[in-house]
């Protein structure tokens, strides 16, 4: 009778084992989201650098009346070109400003010419330190901020018709009373 390898019986179970784990991990991350990082709280700082002759801000442009967006995004990620037509739209609503994390402003500038800018003002974050002031996990983040410049809301992931429609809308109306 042939002998079967141990490395055959026992590198499955561990793969399934690893398997099992990971997804275990995974919806009790779903579960356990972390909280929205700033909501309620004033925005933090904006120090980046201007994108070429496009407007800059800093984080004075957040206070004052009126809502505002503040979007964190690259060229290089689909993403954020998903959620580009969203912005646009956004934009006849309120000021959106954009905090770019492209290897280089001409990539950031090239993505503006070809999809249209959305933005009041842009700055470019070569240091990626904005965003980890901001606390921003991945592209794109969005952050809604009222006339006193506090994080009324934090949207992860892109803004598409339905995170609009079910999230940004009602967060809208809620600080708008």
């Amino acid at each position: 009778m042939a002998r079967i390898p141990p490395l055959t019986i026992l590198l499955p179970l561990l793969l399934a084992g690893l398997a099992a784990l990971v997804y275990i991990g995974m919806m009790r991350a779903d579960r356990e989201a972390p909280p929205a990082t700033f909501t309620g709280r004033p925005a933090p700082d904006i120090i980046a650098s201007p994108i070429g002759q496009l407007p800059s801000f800093d984080r004075a442009a957040l206070d004052g009346p009126g809502l505002k967006l503040v979007n964190f995004w690259a060229s290089w990620c689909a993403p954020c070109r998903a959620e580009h037509p969203a912005l646009l739209r956004l934009a006849d609503e309120m000021p959106v400003y954009g905090v770019n994390q492209d290897l280089s402003e001409t990539d950031a500038i090239g993505f503006l010419d070809e999809l249209g800018n959305p933005f009041a003002a842009v700055v470019f974050d070569a240091s990626k330190r904005q965003s980890i002031n901001w606390g921003v996990s991945g592209l794109p983040e969005t952050f809604l901020i009222d006339g006193d410049g506090i994080v009324v809301l934090r949207i992860r992931g892109p803004l598409t018709s339905r995170v609009v429609d079910s999230t940004l809308r009602p967060a809208i109306t809620e600080a708008m009373r």
